[in-house]
């Protein structure tokens, strides 16, 4: 199995933004009680520059984000290309993209990239998720298990 990251990120003070810290956490239980080796998770509010140096350790990484994108029904996983890399308006926040890049470029390392978008609904400062948000993290977090044991 290769050392695989799983990141996910968002806000969990506001709804189903928080989608990518509580996949984290039901992927550390799991991980906990089944003694997976080469599974490890990290959770941030957003991605950062710094973040290209901490996936450049991983041989893959599968960042969790909360999404509100049309052609996501429930969820889906999609390959992140380095060169896609798009820059956001501010550094504070930067695409996953744009992170695998920029650990190609520093530290000469490509881990085999992917996005989990989960389909979410609302964004209101509440620290809970919307039940369709709830039921379509639990879907995918039974895909992920799969993905993530696959060699």
């Amino acid at each position: 199995m290769k050392k695989t990251l799983v990141y996910g990120y968002g806000n969990p003070g506001r709804q189903d933004d928080g989608l990518g810290a509580r996949i984290i956490e039901l992927i550390d239980k799991w991980i906990d009680e089944n003694s997976i080796k080469d599974i490890f998770t990290d959770c941030n509010y957003q991605l950062n520059i710094e973040d290209s140096a901490l996936i450049a350790d991983y041989e893959k990484v599968v960042f969790v984000d909360a999404s509100v994108v049309e052609d996501v029904k429930d969820f889906k996983l999609e390959s992140i290309e380095p060169n896609d890399a798009t820059i956001e308006f501010t550094m504070h926040a930067v695409s996953t993209s744009y992170v695998v890049d920029l650990c190609r470029k520093i530290y000469n390392k490509t881990p085999e990239s992917h996005v989990l978008h989960i389909k979410a609904y609302e964004f209101d400062f509440k620290e809970e998720l919307t039940p369709k948000a709830s039921e379509n993290m639990l879907k995918a977090f039974e895909f992920l298990k799969s993905y993530l044991l696959k060699k």
